[in-house]
């Protein structure tokens, strides 16, 4: 039967209720429960600090905290249904082991802010790991235009061929790409760096709590100073981690897109590594690129985790137990991002381009730009020269593929892809990476 910290002898719980009120949160709570014990400890350091708890309680419920993450972590304390959640299982606990020490631990929180904060350290975390995913991503990314910038291959719009193009200008879209992404996710974390702990249940408290020392003790770069916009974010910022993780996974879901063709008989360019595939339980010819597609499905996660989340925040200002609701989306939307994004950059290196596909669909018709161009650059109004391309497309004679890409000079074009620029681009955003 679960505990209640705020239950007094006699209350009736009403078990339907309770599982109601409570939900998945010792679930969900397992995500958060490393950071919950660090701010608790945090917290008792800075109550030690204002003479709430003695020395030697302080290194006692420390000691304490310190084993019960090394229980958790071990797989010897597990939090499950005997708590309400994380945070009464961590009071449970000391309270157990240090006696009346530990039922000082809660002086000058609440549940409120002891959620927010776990929550910010979780999304530090995990923010973090989005960003360095993101520089792999885009080192992959990289690497390959590196090795291959001028591997012929059909350029597309409307998914109808268009004019010739490279393997290195396709690579480098994607590297420039998840460039932005780590940028983006540094800047979420920026405004995520603040701490809440110290401002209760959204009013501040009568003590002269230490919330800087507090702050600084767990790695944070400020305070979040008003107690109510402490509580009034929540949701908020976990929009902020989880749109991170929707850019990242909107660009996979294009490149997902991308292979899903490209892998096709009917195109062929790309074989992919022999792990991303799966056989066909009936079919014995069959071979699938289940992983890339599971890779494209899976940006619906994290869409569908802001959408949860902007529903529910049609609320006033204050706690509302409604934010309770909140977690499981963050934390669906976050894990399953990070998962798929994890097993990107494997993917990007090992897949083998098909020279001799890309290079024989690109047919005659798609140098008509080129061949207008020219004109133009000789004098000829663009228009005039477009029409005169287009009057002769079934006349066209295929021109030197190497020819026409070593013309395409324009910056970032495939004669200048700008691999130099976008790699001191990807040096700077992991150096501001550093900073969070």
């Amino acid at each position: 039967m679960k505990t209640y910290l705020w239950q007094e002898e006699g209350d009736a719980i009403d078990r339907s209720i309770s599982e109601f009120t409570a939900g998945e949160d010792v679930i969900l709570d397992r995500q958060l429960f490393v950071f919950d014990i660090r701010a608790t400890a945090a917290h008792v350091r800075g109550l030690q600090r204002i003479g709430i708890v003695s020395e030697d309680e302080c290194t006692t419920l420390c000691g304490w905290l310190e084993r019960l993450e090394s229980e958790f972590e071990a797989g010897d304390f597990v939090l499950d249904e005997r708590f309400e959640d994380g945070h009464s299982a961590i009071e449970i606990y000391l309270t157990e082991k240090a006696g009346p020490a530990g039922a000082r631990v809660h002086t000058g929180r609440s549940r409120n802010d002891q959620v927010s904060v776990a929550t910010r350290l979780y999304l530090k975390d995990r923010l973090a790991q989005l960003a360095a995913l993101c520089g792999r991503i885009a080192e992959a990314c990289l690497g390959r235009a590196e090795a291959e910038p001028d591997l012929p291959m059909p350029g597309y719009t409307h998914l109808q061929r268009a004019v010739p193009s490279s393997s290195g200008l396709w690579m480098a879209a994607f590297a420039e790409a998840f460039t932005d992404n780590l940028s983006l996710a540094t800047a979420m974390a920026s405004v995520i760096d603040c701490s809440p702990l110290g401002t209760a249940a959204g009013y501040g408290v009568n003590l002269p709590l230490d919330r800087e020392g507090v702050a600084a003790d767990l790695g944070f770069a400020r305070l979040q100073v008003n107690p109510m916009y402490a509580q009034n974010s929540r949701g908020k910022f976990e929009l902020m981690a989880l749109q991170a993780a929707w850019h990242s996974m909107q660009d996979v879901r294009r490149l997902a897109w991308d292979l899903s063709l490209f892998t096709t008989s009917e195109f062929g360019f790309v074989r992919l590594p022999r792990e991303y595939i799966t056989g066909s339980s009936i079919m014995p010819n069959k071979f699938n690129p289940d992983v890339v597609e599971l890779l494209r499905g899976r940006a619906a996660t994290p869409e569908a985790a802001i959408t949860e989340i902007q529903s529910i925040l049609s609320l006033p200002s204050g706690y509302q137990r409604d934010l309770q609701l909140t977690k499981a989306p963050l934390i669906r939307g976050m894990e399953s991002s990070l998962q798929a994004l994890s097993i990107v950059p494997a993917l990007i290196e090992g897949m083998e381009f098909q020279a001799d596909r890309m290079r024989s669909a690109i047919s005659p018709d798609m140098f008509a730009t080129d061949i207008a161009l020219e004109q133009t650059a000789a004098g000829v109004p663009f228009r005039e020269a477009y029409l005169e391309a287009k009057r002769k497309l079934d006349e066209m004679d295929a021109p030197d593929v190497e020819a026409s890409l070593a013309q395409r000079v324009s910056p970032g074009g495939c004669a200048d892809l700008g691999l130099k620029l976008i790699r001191q681009r990807l040096a700077q955003a992991k150096s501001r990476q550093g900073d969070i």
